[in-house]
């Protein structure tokens, strides 16, 4: 393969891993000027190689899957995501796209609206008939969780709308957060109870709101501020429906929320530019953490006008502020190893107060970059910090004098003293030892995440004790587990040991899907697990793939295809899976294919855009995948044919078009299930 296809599945891979860390386990491993730097590049390689296709890559969603903690809701109008301005020009640049997109000379005289980028979480809550109704974290942008009982217990969220003009339906979005102050006062209570400190606001906030105890949330101080409407269904005199987005936030105060204070609207992308920098210069003394300015058009009717890729708006941007940075001394660097066995240099730092915490580990990639980074224990380094948990060690500060001996890469496993291999052609250093403890570690508390089997209460800590007590050694293990000699572990308890056994077993029922993300396949996260479980149905079927037919399943790439494939040859891979199946974990995606239903799409990718008459969009879907087919979001050489509805995305359109894709419209869908013909 290519320098460029192996790049970009590389990207995939880790953008997706970092997606969850953060959206689903509220626990980002990389800063944000990390994370932002890896979606420009793969963003950039999939421009220069559209042959790689886009179908399934992290650049073509929001977020990532929500948890099954809670229940699924499916959000009216998509929660998208922001494209980013890292400084001045990119603004500009911005500016001058969205310039030409409108079709405007000139920007001197457009209104923009210049508001706090509040670092917290995503929220939707809907109203209806003035009553609230749902609340939503974003998800995947498509699919949120539903925290309803949680987000009644904010005092900033009004439990009902006032005013003159209450919509029939409206959904309103904004961000939920832990004002600075109340962290503070959240983290002394922590510390008085002999409990973990909260790293940063954020995780707190992000913490505090996903509690089954929704007593807990009331607990905590959080605070709601609104910044946009979602859907609406209002009469086109109600204050809600103005075409402006000042009148929209107006309306929103009047009904009882609040927007964020620094919110200002000004003319032109002078006063745009000059508003970000003041945002900058006050960003510690604002109530609440923020990690940069958000600016939008105020026109609505220009809004409709700019459109939107598959991810943003065309029509607001994020203007990132700089991460910061102060200098602290490296004790160590000291090597973890991860379930794939890749060893990860990290550095060991004297305590040090950046970027809205105090942080005394900080990531170093690899050998590579130790070395570029020439960063040596017992001296001085630069750490910059963008609001994440973990920060980036820039480099070391150069002072007279002589430096410390160079850090050199252990030759041996830190972790089971087996050699450390450096494959040929690659960065990263591996722990070839599959019997390593803390690979086994690592690989069970993978399976057991929320985006895998999903097994509450099974943390790494827990499986580090199932570990060491001789009780688990692979995930296959887990589901021969009794209740017993689990009482025995500390802090465990009968009532501790019959709810994780509990879990376990109700981990059996989840689809094939969650268990391909639980083995940890290397390319293969939770998208093309989706994909890859759908395609297939069975995990026997997989099994049974060769890269060729694995290949052939949209968004699945050679390279993907070939990972899946090894992993299932391996023959101690096929002996815990062989487990699995006796032990009666779920190996199917949903069930078996009503075979009385003729699969007149059957292995074909059908694309539907718009509202079909008669049909919501989830049934659309249904109805084409009980035919055999499969309904991606977006449109490649290999869909079948695109139905166009009511109100149809003009991107998939265009897309359609350019790749000479067959069209249908939406009142032939019925004809297309039944001949299968478009």
């Amino acid at each position: 393969m290519s320098d460029a296809a192996r790049r970009v599945a590389e990207l995939r891979e880790e953008i997706a891993l970092h997606n969850e860390a953060y959206f689903v386990h509220d626990e980002p491993t990389i800063p944000d000027a990390d994370y932002d730097a890896l979606v420009v590049e793969l963003r950039t390689l999939e421009a220069e190689h559209p042959e790689l296709g886009g179908e399934g890559s992290p650049t073509q969603g929001v977020g990532a899957a929500p948890s099954t903690t809670f229940a699924s809701v499916r959000h009216r109008v998509a929660m998208m995501s922001l494209d980013n301005a890292f400084d001045d020009d990119e603004l500009v640049a911005w500016s001058e796209r969205l310039r030409r997109v409108l079709g405007l000379e000139t920007l001197d005289d457009v209104a923009f609206s210049v508001e706090p980028k509040i670092d917290g979480l995503a929220m939707s809550i809907t109203y209806e008939r003035g009553r609230l109704t749902e609340a939503a974290t974003r998800g995947d942008g498509i699919v949120g969780e539903d925290v309803t009982p949680n987000v009644r217990t904010i005092a900033s969220v009004p439990p009902g709308l006032s005013g003159r003009g209450v919509p029939a339906l409206v959904e309103v979005r904004g961000e939920i957060f832990l004002p600075l102050k109340e962290f503070d006062l959240l983290n002394e209570r922590q510390e008085r109870a002999g409990l973990r400190r909260f790293v940063n606001p954020r995780n707190a906030a992000a913490g505090s709101l996903r509690q089954k105890d929704p007593a807990v949330t009331a607990s905590r101080a959080l605070a709601f501020i609104a910044y946009q409407l979602g859907a609406l269904d209002a009469p086109v005199r109600s204050p809600f429906a103005s075409r402006s987005h000042a009148a929209t936030l107006a309306a929103l105060r009047d009904a009882g929320f609040a927007t964020a204070a620094e919110t200002s609207s000004v003319t032109g992308l002078g006063q745009v530019l000059e508003r970000c920098a003041w945002i900058e210069a006050r960003r510690h003394e604002l109530a609440y953490d923020v990690d940069g300015a958000v600016v939008k058009l105020d026109d609505l009717d220009l809004r409709e006008r700019a459109g939107a890729t598959s991810h943003a708006p065309r029509w607001a941007v994020a203007r990132k502020l700089p991460p910061e940075e102060r200098t602290t001394m490296l004790r160590a660097i000291q090597v973890s190893i991860g379930r794939t066995g890749r060893a990860t240099p990290f550095a060991v730092l004297e305590p040090v107060f950046v970027g809205g915490s105090t942080v005394s580990l900080a990531t170093l990639h690899n050998e590579d970059q130790v070395v570029a980074k020439d960063v040596r224990p017992r001296e001085e380094v630069i750490v910059r910090k963008a609001g994440d948990v973990i920060p980036e060690v820039v480099g070391p500060v150069r002072r007279p004098g002589r430096r410390p001996p160079r850090w050199r890469f252990p030759e041996t496993c830190p972790a089971c003293g087996a050699p450390l291999v450096r494959l040929e052609g690659e960065a990263d250093t591996y722990c070839l030892n599959l019997d390593c403890p803390q690979q086994r570690v690592q690989r069970v508390a993978h399976f057991a995440g929320r985006s895998a089997m999903d097994i509450e209460g099974l943390g790494e800590q827990r499986v580090i004790q199932l570990i060491q007590a001789g009780l688990v050694s692979d995930v296959a293990d887990l589901y021969e587990l009794e209740a017993e000699p689990l009482v025995d572990l500390e802090g465990m308890g009968e009532l501790s040991a019959a709810n994780l056994i509990a879990a376990i077993d109700a981990s059996r029922a989840r689809p094939l899907s969650r268990l391909l993300v639980g083995l940890g396949i290397r390319h293969a996260g939770p998208t093309v697990a989706r994909t890859v479980a759908g395609a297939m149905g069975s995990l026997e079927a997989v099994r049974a793939a060769d890269v060729a037919t694995l290949s052939a399943v949209e968004g699945v790439g050679e390279i993907i295809a070939e990972s899946i494939a090894a992993f299932m040859r391996n023959p101690t891979n096929g002996a815990v899976l062989d487990r699995l199946v006796v032990l009666g974990v779920t190996t199917t995606e949903g069930g078996d294919r009503d075979t009385s239903v003729p699969q007149t799409l059957e292995g074909r990718s059908v694309v539907v855009t718009g509202t079909v008459p008669g049909y919501t969009r989830e049934g659309a879907i249904a109805a084409i995948e009980a035919r055999g087919g499969a309904s991606p979001g977006s449109v490649s050489k290999r869909t079948f044919c695109v139905v166009v509805g009511e109100s149809p995305g003009t991107a998939k359109l265009t897309r359609a078009t350019e790749l000479g894709v067959p069209v249908v419209p939406g009142e032939r869908f019925d004809a297309l299930l039944r001949t299968g013909e478009p």
